[in-house]
């Protein structure tokens, strides 16, 4: 065992590490000025959040009902699905002539095709890379639950949030209030579910997936290795799913809302409504703890969860400190390969970037 002055020693240095960590990173924005709207210099409720095959980061705005492509060198902004008004429709026409309901996450396949959820509508979306034609691969505009074992576009959904793919291309979708995540098989497009059973309990650390419920999954992402991360909403904690064993592993949050924790082991700290997750390059796991309005971050090897922007109060900036910049329940949440962090700042109306 070790002693008490190792034991304060080792917090001292974790501590250090974590100031050392927040030193040396910036926050800016780069898309939007804290205002509502819809123009050049303004968006609304931006969500989820990628990079494109294109290098340019896709956002999704719910309040303006678009996804849109920002050219990460001259920041102009221009439209790649929707046209501002709400609703459902445009399917095998133009994805900018299409009418969307909030969507809440983009991501691209292999191929290069665009897929979205959108959580009104109950359906997720895929644009096709070379004609831009609109099509929907799931859900059938209906709240509910049903479909298993049938065509994906004929299923149910109740309000689907996160979507990613597994290492085989199969489209993994977070169901929040069936309390599970499907799985749409790409080559078919039969639906079945992934995991969850449809029951709000505690998830034993270590368990088999099969059988395992899950309490609001929210939101997952995917590592090089084929491992996934799930934050659950209401359970406020995050997991790692390992494919290959079929078991579910507890890393982080004690279930209980909060915003306590940093410098010490992420399974004690307390989550506040994590709704983003994005595995990184530098070996950690970053989240969107909306709720707390910070972005938090667990390393992988040492098991240590820290805040890495944020104040922990609502607010809007100032920015170039991480550990200033005030935040405004942060949604999305997207690291690119060189470790960059793009952060949708929902409620303060702006992209930001960590690096």
């Amino acid at each position: 065992m070790l002693d008490s002055f190792t034991v304060k020693a080792i917090a001292i240095l974790l501590t250090l590490s974590s100031a050392m960590f927040s030193a040396d990173k910036t926050i800016e924005t780069i898309a939007g000025n804290g205002k509502e709207g819809f123009s050049q210099e303004q968006i609304n409720n931006p969500y989820g959040l990628t990079t494109g095959p294109d290098g340019a980061l896709y956002i999704c705005e719910i309040g303006n009902h678009v996804v849109r492509r920002l050219d990460l060198k001259t920041k102009k902004l221009t439209i790649v699905a929707g046209t501002g008004k709400m609703g459902y429709a445009g399917d095998g026409g133009p994805a900018t002539a299409a009418l969307l309901n909030e969507p809440y996450e983009v991501r691209f396949d292999k191929a290069g095709n665009m897929f979205f959820v959108e959580m009104k509508n109950n359906i997720v979306r895929r644009v096709d890379a070379k004609t831009k034609i609109i099509s929907t691969v799931a859900g059938n505009n209906t709240a509910g639950f049903s479909g298993d074992g049938g065509p994906a576009v004929k299923a149910q959904f109740k309000q689907p949030h996160s979507i990613q793919f597994d290492p085989q291309g199969n489209l993994l979708i977070c169901d929040i209030a069936n309390n599970r995540i499907r799985k749409v098989d790409m080559k078919t497009g039969i639906i079945d579910t992934f995991a969850g059973t449809g029951e709000k309990k505690p998830v034993v650390d270590g368990a088999p997936l099969a059988g395992t419920a899950l309490n609001g999954p929210r939101a997952l992402d995917l590592d090089p290795r084929g491992n996934l991360y799930l934050a659950l909403r209401e359970g406020n904690a995050v997991y790692r799913i390992d494919t290959k064993e079929g078991k579910i592993y507890h890393i982080a949050g004690t279930g209980e809302k909060g915003w306590t924790g940093d410098n010490g082991p992420a399974k004690l700290a307390k989550l506040n409504g994590p709704k983003g997750i994005a595995w990184s390059p530098d070996g950690g796991v970053y989240i969107a703890d909306t709720e707390s309005h910070t972005i938090r971050r667990i390393d992988l090897k040492t098991g240590i969860i820290t805040t890495a922007a944020g104040t922990g109060e609502r607010g809007d900036g100032p920015e170039t400190s991480p550990a200033a910049c005030k935040m405004s329940r942060p949604h999305g949440i997207f690291v690119d390969k060189k470790g960059i962090v793009y952060i949708g700042d929902s409620e303060s109306h702006r992209v930001r970037r960590l690096k």
